[in-house]
């Protein structure tokens, strides 16, 4: 089914559905005698939504796994990285945008006095908070849960629970911009702006609109579609022209990094695949601005 404008969804629709599937990437990442990444709860979350094809997929029964394996690792460590950086730099506000199946507020080790707000539908934020406790597993640090849709007034929202823009914060935006309508990107990237204090900073997918074609959310669909998914990207993301992230926000003062794929897959030891959607994504990669003093 297509976007509408004020849909929702659960972890088994829509683009829930995409969340449960980059957790069982995680799920099937963190497996074996050498895991790749360690996501000790995403097995577990993935069990409980029931998509038999994302079961497969998270115990290693899926076809080309060792793909996604890497995929998924190279993607979780530098989101990890960005946020545990910033965390042993001192930032004690972390905020994940669209948290899905997300576990870093249990999985990684925050410093003392950290707080991890995560913001995503209300249902998925009942879905993931109720399976979590029901299995005994406690956050590691001050977990502030809100379900908010992003594009209602989350700002406000984040403020309501004890959010503080007067103080440095940690934002990650990870596989959510392509979501969005292009508007709406800009808006969300501009409330991170007004949100967020000197020393902070924000890591997401650095996109390459020209290569980001329905023909790639196609393909990458179809390829997924023969291992039982039955999610369509060309109906989940959002056409039309969109400014690239870092351009919308180095306008606003931020300064800006860009990781490619490649250089992201060298520096975490992998080669980078050449038979593989992401040699269809031209410039594409990953994303880190900073908030320098006004």
């Amino acid at each position: 089914m297509s976007r509408t404008d004020g849909d929702s969804w659960d972890l088994a629709t829509s683009v829930g559905a995409t969340a449960t599937s980059v957790a069982a990437s995680r799920a099937a990442a963190s497996r074996g005698p050498d895991p790749l990444i360690d996501d000790p709860y995403a097995q577990l979350l993935v069990d409980a939504v029931g998509m038999p094809e994302f079961t497969a997929l998270a115990r290693g029964d899926a076809e080309a796994l060792d793909g996604a394996r890497e995929y998924i690792a190279v993607r979780s460590r530098f989101f990890d990285s960005a946020l545990t950086d910033a965390a042993s730099a001192g930032v004690r506000q972390i905020v994940i945008l669209a948290s899905g199946l997300d576990t870093r507020a249990y999985r990684l080790s925050w410093p003392a006095g950290t707080t991890v707000f995560e913001l995503d539908q209300p249902r998925v934020i009942e879905f993931k908070t109720r399976v979590l406790s029901d299995a005994g597993v406690t956050p590691s640090a001050h977990r502030v849960a809100i379900g908010v849709d992003l594009r209602d007034d989350w700002p406000q929202a984040l403020r309501d629970n004890g959010f503080d823009p007067g103080q440095p914060s940690a934002w990650i935006a990870e596989g959510l911009l392509i979501y969005l309508p292009p508007d709406a990107q800009d808006r969300l990237l501009d409330h991170i702006g007004e949100l967020s204090a000197p020393g902070s900073v924000l890591a997401t997918e650095h996109m390459d609109t020209g290569a980001m074609t329905a023909d790639w959310a196609k393909e990458f669909s179809e390829r997924s579609r023969r291992r039982g998914s039955t999610i369509d990207l060309s109906e989940l993301f959002y056409a039309g022209e969109r400014t690239p992230a870092g351009d919308h926000l180095a306008r606003a003062g931020w300064r800006i990094d860009v990781l490619s794929n490649a250089d992201a897959y060298a520096a975490q030891g992998f080669t980078p695949p050449t038979d593989n959607l992401l040699s269809m994504l031209g410039d594409s990669g990953y994303l880190t601005a900073r908030r320098q003093e006004w």
